[in-house]
């Protein structure tokens, strides 16, 4: 208990100090509409989440320095160039200013290579080159990067979508150097040093990517070499006076003069270097001072943060409201370039050829789909309509349809969650493509298996076909698969409805009801099964893995996203289920390891939430709040989402309880902070919690307004006591997409007292098929 008020000591007086820092920023300007409308990005703390290692998880992120889903990130490297864990707040060493598309810690990166400055003796490898750092010294913005090192070298950068403009400041005394590491996995660098310019490659990536991937890059400096030369290895042997190389670990340097002070501009392209010349032109070649770069990157900022303009609530809580929102709108990142005429133009991740259009890529929809895609339908329709048609391009060029692109078919987790996506476009109103194509790119993902991981396809089909569920343990996870197989097939099912395709709604719609052939009655769980029929042995609902994809059958009981009264049912009416979600947060934390056979980070971070089986930093019960609504007693879900909301995040290092995941634990926090959240994505309808601001105005792309007004409301007054849309009471725990599109009010009155008489109905409930 003392080390959990020691961390929330912590956070606090962190954010506290952040907030006084956006203060001093901005010059004594108010901190009402006025300063949020003048500068959005002084709220963000890239730092938020950081604290993190392999053992627990606040997070794992990095400071990242990135337009809105721009094509590289830019973010100082504690870690080694190989290491998934690129920037983590404990340590005091940095080894390079690092290009990075990481999007987990557990997939690694790729594309990735590094600039660091060295002042005084040369030396080139990433172990002898870090130099050591206070937080202090470091300014961490979306727009802007800064530290100054213990040697007295201050790095700064600012991003576009390709690129990123550095300045390096140098003491007076000893030789100044900048390294640049292409890193292991075949590369290349080339001195120009009359062009005061280095080009090179790096073909670092997994093996999703195609032979042919290269990560071209081009960096011009702003002042002359005095020395140069390359290096190769992990050793970093050096060539002096050389001005090119290629080896599996090539790098370079170059000298300036003692205390100069030197802006370097960096662009790459993944299809030539011709085009990433033509990137950093486009991007970086009006901007003469590192400034400019900044204030571009600011206003491209503040234009996608002002779509939510906040007021009430503290400082604190604004902080870590667009921090988080900060977070959501980084991935999927864009995978396209423009070629002369402005056209967009891509290297495919898939086949390997150059293809006219755009392409999207990083991102795992096994988090996703739930709270960062129906997030994005509100707040960016245009971007979230082209990623839907780019699905299709990515199935055309690789045969499967994404469930985990990085860059290309990686195959992570499980389910087919591009159909989740793609029905709920389409009932959204994104039809901006063939729904025959759709459907035949849907039926061929559940009726085979794909090359790459879990995802590619369906692990277990047949089975799943033939049994009605996939059996444990000829099928790793079978369990977690056959739930998440069931609410894809409606998904298709009801894509197949919509569109008018009636033989394949017939054909998925069999398989609908398949979670209840996992439900075992006597124990009132989700249990593996195996192929005789028989439930498998030695049940322990505590027990992780096994027919569980990282969690336990806790966890999975609420997996069922389309047919919840159909769960409800199934555990014997309103009451019995309404007591199961309660006893989620009051059963003990403890666990068991079961197959994993050691604590994993989801597990760690369980048990320090301390709210029971409760496991907010993973992904599959973090809908589990708002079904409250579905059983007649929604001031549950308004209390419970407000309690994870205050308790669990802020905008500190250790702002998470969990992996941040691509967007998604930002998303879960950015849209139940609008007092919503899309349990059944497929649906038009999203469930009511309780918002977190007296008052948010959402500036949809449409040119209507959508003011979220919560009278009353405070930390204590978490409950909706009426609600109206645009003056006309409503008692329902849902609102409808159009409803929300169309602008207007929903003003919700709060108090600090359940109104047990509220959305209680059978007609207020949300959608489920058995409804």
């Amino acid at each position: 208990m003392s080390s959990r008020i020691s961390l929330i000591i912590t956070n606090n007086l962190y954010i506290m100090k952040h907030i006084l820092l956006s203060l001093c920023l901005m010059s004594g300007i108010g901190f009402g509409v006025s300063a949020q409308k003048a500068d959005l990005t002084q709220y963000v703390n890239t730092l938020q989440g950081t604290n993190s290692k392999f053992e627990l998880t606040r997070g794992n992120t990095y400071p990242t320095t990135a337009l809105p889903w721009g094509m590289n990130f830019w973010t100082p490297q504690t870690g080694l160039n190989r290491d998934g864990w690129i920037y983590q707040h404990f340590k005091d060493s940095i080894r390079g200013f690092r290009q990075t598309h990481q999007c987990s810690s557990w997939t690694n990166d790729y594309a990735a290579f590094s600039l660091m400055p060295v002042t005084g003796e040369l030396v080139v490898d990433q172990y002898k080159r870090a130099a050591r750092f206070n937080h202090k010294n470091e300014i961490a913005r979306p727009d802007y990067y800064k530290v100054t090192l213990d040697n007295k070298i201050t790095t700064e950068m600012s991003p576009t979508e390709r690129g990123v403009h550095f300045r390096f400041s140098f003491p007076g005394r000893g030789d100044s150097y900048v390294v640049i590491d292409a890193n292991n996995g075949g590369s290349y660098v080339k001195i120009l040093p009359e062009e005061r310019k280095i080009i090179g490659y790096d073909r670092n990536a997994n093996h999703s990517v195609p032979k042919n991937f290269t990560n071209y890059f081009v960096i011009e400096f702003d002042k002359p070499f005095v020395s140069y030369g390359t290096w190769t290895g992990h050793e970093g042997t050096l060539a002096t006076g050389n001005k090119e190389v290629t080896h599996d670990y090539a790098g370079a340097y170059i000298q300036f003069k003692k205390g100069t002070k030197v802006q370097a501009k960096v662009a790459s392209s993944y299809i030539s270097f011709e085009q990433a010349e033509f990137n950093l032109r486009k991007e970086l070649g009006d901007y003469s001072k590192i400034e400019q770069t900044r204030a571009a990157a600011k206003k491209a900022w503040n234009e996608v943060l002002g779509k939510v303009q906040v007021e009430g609530g503290s400082e604190e809580l604004k902080a870590t409201f667009y921090s988080c929102f900060f977070r959501s709108m980084l991935f999927p990142r864009k995978f396209y370039e423009h070629d002369e005429a402005g056209n967009p133009i891509y290297y495919s991740p898939y086949d390997g050829k150059i293809h006219e259009g755009v392409m999207y890529t990083d991102n795992g929809f096994w988090d996703t789909f739930r709270a960062q895609f129906p997030l994005n339908a509100i707040l960016h329709p245009d971007f979230h309509g082209k990623y839907i048609k780019s699905l299709f391009d990515a199935y055309d060029q690789s045969g499967w349809l994404p469930s985990w692109s990085f860059p290309g078919q990686s195959g992570g987790m499980i389910g087919n969650h591009a159909l989740s996506l793609i029905a709920d476009a389409w009932a959204k109103g994104f039809r901006d493509y063939d729904p025959k194509h759709a459907m035949k790119a849907m039926v061929h993902e559940v009726t085979g298996k794909g090359p790459a991981g879990p995802a590619n396809g369906r692990d277990g089909w047949k089975d799943y076909f033939f049994y009605g569920y996939v059996p444990y343990p000829d099928v790793r996870e079978a369990t977690a698969k056959t739930l998440e197989y069931c609410y894809d097939d409606w998904c298709a099912m009801q894509f197949a409805k919509m569109t008018d395709q009636p033989f394949y709604e017939k054909l998925f719609k069999k398989q609908i009801y398949n979670y209840k052939n996992v439900y075992d009655s006597s124990s009132g769980f989700m249990r593996g099964r195996q192929n005789d029929g028989n439930w498998c042995p030695n049940f322990d609902p505590a027990e992780w893995g096994g027919p569980f994809t990282e969690g336990c059958a806790w966890h999975y009981q609420w997996s069922v996203f389309h047919d919840i009264q159909g769960l409800i049912n199934l555990m014997g009416g309103d009451k019995p289920f309404i007591a199961k979600l309660d006893s989620v947060f009051t059963v003990s934390n403890d666990f068991k390891v079961g197959t994993y056979g050691r604590v994993i980070h989801e597990m760690a971070e369980m048990k320090m939430i301390n709210m029971g089986q409760y496991a907010h930093g993973n992904q599959p019960i973090q809908h589990m709040v708002y079904l409250y609504n579905y059983a007649g007693e929604p001031w549950k879900a308004q209390k419970w989402a407000r309690k994870i909301m205050n308790d669990l995040y802020d905008a500190s290092p250790n702002g998470y309880p969990g992996d941040e995941d691509q967007g998604q634990t930002s998303s879960w926090y950015v849209i139940s902070a609008m007092g919503l959240y899309s349990v059944c994505p497929g649906t038009t309808e999203y469930v009511i919690g309780s918002p977190i601001f007296p008052k948010m105005t959402i500036q949809l792309e449409n040119g209507k307004k959508l003011v979220i007004e919560a009278e009353n409301n405070s930390p204590e007054n978490v409950y909706i006591q009426s609600a109206s849309l645009n003056g006309k009471p409503f008692s329902r725990n849902y609102l409808e997409y159009d409803e929300l599109m169309n602008g207007g009010v929903i003003r919700y009155q709060m108090g600090n007292k359940p109104a047990k008489n509220r959305g209680t109905a059978p007609a207020d409930r949300p959608f489920s098929v058995s409804k």
